[in-house]
């Protein structure tokens, strides 16, 4: 009798033992993917993607909502595939979290999440990209040069198309959906945080 009670003491103490180890691992791993953002990266001004700062030689060929767009699409003023090329731009300081060729009809996309000064979070959508020029995992500036203008092999004539998001956790989807939610109108956001640094 006393062999066993001994025996389950030793099992409830090693269990308990994993079961800390376990907790000890989970918040270890919970500080590891909390991520301190450094200063120079809070994002306090944004700019326009295309004709730095203020799209300067471009127009919004389709705006956020025509057709159930998601976004806005960024077009030379001079048309066709004259844009193909063309600088984009990161609209403020923040961390590419994806920038690879998700295929189909996207091509070549860039997604970077920005941290404002009250730690209110967006996503900025940067698609059909003739060239990509950062990384994921890497912290870029307002104003870096990220890509170009691409066409996707010639499904379109050149341009960008480019999103915010308020939910961080939306998949890439498809452009267009009667279902906006999680989404907010690019351009207007822009204009609403052309400088919030408070300078």
């Amino acid at each position: 009798m006393k062999s066993i009670l001994l025996m389950v003491l030793v099992f409830v103490m090693l269990s308990c033992g994993q079961e800390q180890t376990k907790q000890t691992e989970n918040s270890l791993a919970e500080k590891e993917t909390e991520e301190t953002i450094p200063a120079e990266y809070i994002a306090d001004a944004f700019d326009y993607p295309v004709g730095k700062p203020d799209a300067k030689g471009y127009y919004n060929a389709q705006k956020f909502g025509e057709n159930f767009h998601l976004g806005d699409d960024w077009n030379a003023v001079t048309g066709g595939n004259s844009d193909l090329g063309d600088p984009i731009y990161n609209i403020g300081n923040g961390k590419v979290i994806f920038a690879k060729d998700a295929g189909g009809g996207w091509g070549n996309i860039i997604r970077i999440v920005h941290t404002l000064p009250d730690g209110q979070q967006y996503e900025s959508f940067y698609a059909h990209c003739d060239t990509i020029m950062v990384e994921a995992e890497k912290w870029v500036k307002r104003g870096e040069q990220i890509g170009t203008i691409g066409n996707v092999d010639g499904l379109y004539y050149a341009h960008l198309h480019f999103e915010i998001r308020e939910d961080l956790n939306l998949p890439i989807g498809g452009g267009y959906s009667e279902n906006r939610l999680g989404y907010i109108n690019p351009t207007e956001f822009i204009k609403k945080h052309r400088d919030i640094s408070g300078k």
